[in-house]
């Protein structure tokens, strides 16, 4: 089977979308140059890369280092684990927790300092 530089291109480019990457954090992130980023995402002069290149870039976009391995070349790619909404809401809530827990010890400092009025003596 004949490398498919086309869904390489496709696969790149969905994934950035949907990490929201700009072609300059994939390049920082996986050590790549932009021009071999381009030439990728656009399947602009397809050649055989080094493995790692296509390692590298598959890591960054928060894949198995084989997965645009076997995108080229037809293999299955495997389960890629991407973020699911009940795993956003968890570090939402998460985060929420730490602001709520944030904001009484203000509170509590802030009482503190009115003379330990509650919140029915404030105006």
């Amino acid at each position: 089977m004949s490398d498919d530089w086309a869904a390489v291109a496709a696969a790149v480019n969905a994934r950035v979308a949907e990490l929201r990457m700009t072609q300059q954090d994939l390049a920082s992130r996986s050590k790549v140059s932009p021009a071999t980023i381009r030439e990728i995402q656009h399947n602009h002069r397809p050649r055989r890369r080094y493995g790692r290149t296509l390692a590298a870039l598959s890591e960054a976009l928060e894949w198995p280092s084989d997965h645009l391995d076997a995108v080229l070349t037809g293999r299955p790619a495997g389960d890629v684990e991407t973020p699911t909404a009940a795993t956003d809401d968890a570090a939402v809530l998460g985060e929420l927790r730490a602001i709520r827990e944030e904001l009484h010890g203000i509170r509590q400092r802030l009482d503190a300092l009115e003379g330990g009025a509650g919140p029915a003596d404030r105006g």
